[in-house]
């Protein structure tokens, strides 16, 4: 028989349009899905052997979903802080990256995927673009697979200067033979927890053949073919016109970033059905430029969010989700100002739209609307229970923007996924922590020591 468990008396921010939020509200889970959700679910054949776990005084949420970021450079943390993304291209594609031996992916992978189920994260596209050999790319899989985390691990490729005789990046086509072998292989099964995605070049960055190439071969293979769109001048410019006349632009193709496209572009990847995911903080910090989350939505179009690096913030994507937040709502702002000489008379954008943003539109984007992103009957029970703690959400107004403003990452009592404890009373569950920080902390070490960088987590580990 299936385990069931009864998430009893909780705030239920379901982000189902039906069930909207359940000031006191259960959900029960029957084996990996969610069976039903209700104002108090009594019926004796409902709770039949179910484990019962009291949640009042706790939001139910959806687990959130982290549609973009670098996890291999989780041993990394806080170096690219102070970095504009030049100096990032510099440090860490043409220099850090290239020193990565299988194991550093791997400890990284496995403890940046760990960090995200702690904050309430149960699905994380994780965009791996420093895999130089097969045994690389495996590392990553397996770190990803022994955190129990749900991931789309979006197969992409090392941007290291060439040496001489050897052609640039820009000028490789995305290996089928390596997607081909995931698909046989290790990702074989499209219903597991982890499955494949592509983390492709695109026309910013690649010749127009090289693009062509990724694009159809993504198509091809059913897969999503995510690209990074911005930083500096594109290598092929109206690439993008190019491959929308020949009909490789569709909602297949995930735009990251994309601050520098033109209206026209953006009205026309909306048409076509192309999804967008945004980073917003860092994308600030580094300098890509005003995340484009007012301009999609001016076209009826919604971003999903990233945290992109955490070799330059944190982890927490409830952050990220109030940085979206606050920045579109400064940019209507000043605009607003510049027309009128006042602010608009209500805020722009509302809190709710944030938490799609970290929910149901990541979902959309992976294609896996029907399964995760909401506490729908008969989804994946992908769920977070995060404390209101005794001061930092009390009293709760309005549930949903108490959420998106007040919540943490830190406040995650427990997360399950697809049924399962991967974070239990506010410990983790599964690998030894003690010594997942150990061997990512040496990791670290030993990359940073390539650039005479000093680590001070040696230090403090001896403290």
């Amino acid at each position: 028989m299936a385990r069931r468990l009864l998430l009893k008396s909780g705030i239920v921010v379901s982000q189902d349009s039906k069930l909207g939020v359940l000031p006191r509200g259960d959900v029960l889970i029957d084996g990996d899905r969610i069976a039903a959700v209700g104002p108090d679910l009594q019926s004796p054949d409902l709770q039949n052997g179910a484990e019962t776990i009291d949640c009042s005084g706790h939001f139910v949420l959806p687990g959130l979903i982290n549609a973009h970021m670098h996890t291999w450079q989780t041993a990394l943390r806080s170096v690219a802080s102070n970095w504009t993304l030049l100096e990032y291209f510099r440090h860490v594609h043409a220099g850090l990256a290239t020193v990565f031996e299988p194991e550093d992916i791997h400890i990284a992978t496995l403890a940046g995927a760990l960090n995200q189920l702690d904050h309430g994260v149960t699905t994380l596209v994780d965009w791996c673009h420093n895999n130089p050999t097969p045994a690389h790319t495996d590392a990553a899989i397996a770190g990803l697979q022994e955190s129990g985390i749900r991931a789309a691990f979006f197969h992409g490729s090392p941007k290291p200067d060439p040496k001489p005789g050897e052609p640039h990046f820009s000028e490789v086509p995305h290996p089928r033979a390596e997607i081909e072998r995931l698909l046989k292989g290790p990702l074989a099964d499209r219903s597991a927890l982890v499955t494949l995605g592509m983390a492709v070049l695109g026309p910013h960055y690649s010749t127009f053949d090289v693009s062509r190439h990724d694009f159809a071969l993504a198509l091809e293979m059913g897969l999503v073919a995510s690209m990074h769109q911005g930083g500096g001048d594109a290598r092929t410019p109206g690439g993008w016109e190019r491959l929308v006349a020949e009909g490789l632009v569709g909602p297949h193709i995930n735009i990251v970033h994309g601050n520098n496209l033109t209206d026209e572009q953006l009205r026309s990847f909306v048409d076509l059905g192309a999804s967008f995911s945004i980073t917003p903080e860092n994308e600030m910090m580094q300098g890509h430029g005003h995340p484009i989350t007012g301009r999609l939505r001016a076209l009826g179009a919604a971003p999903s969010l990233g945290v992109d690096l955490e070799s330059a913030i944190s982890g927490d994507l409830l952050t990220v989700a109030r940085m979206a937040l606050a920045s579109q709502r400064a940019l209507d702002n000043a605009a607003e100002r510049s027309r009128s000489g006042g602010i608009p008379p209500t805020s722009t954008v509302p809190a709710a739209e944030a938490l799609a943003w970290i929910t149901t539109e990541g979902a959309a984007m992976l294609r896996l609307g029907d399964r995760i992103g909401s506490l729908t009957p008969g989804k994946q029970a992908d769920i977070a229970v995060m404390s209101l703690g005794p001061l930092a959400l009390w009293p709760v107004h309005d549930p949903v923007a108490s959420v998106v403003m007040q919540g943490s990452g830190a406040r995650m009592r427990d997360v399950l996924v697809a049924g399962r404890f991967a974070k239990r009373n506010g410990a983790l569950v599964g690998p030894d922590i003690g010594k997942v920080r150990s061997a990512l902390a040496a990791s670290g070490e030993r990359i940073l020591g390539r650039l005479n960088v000093r680590s001070v987590s040696r230090e403090i580990a001896a403290t």
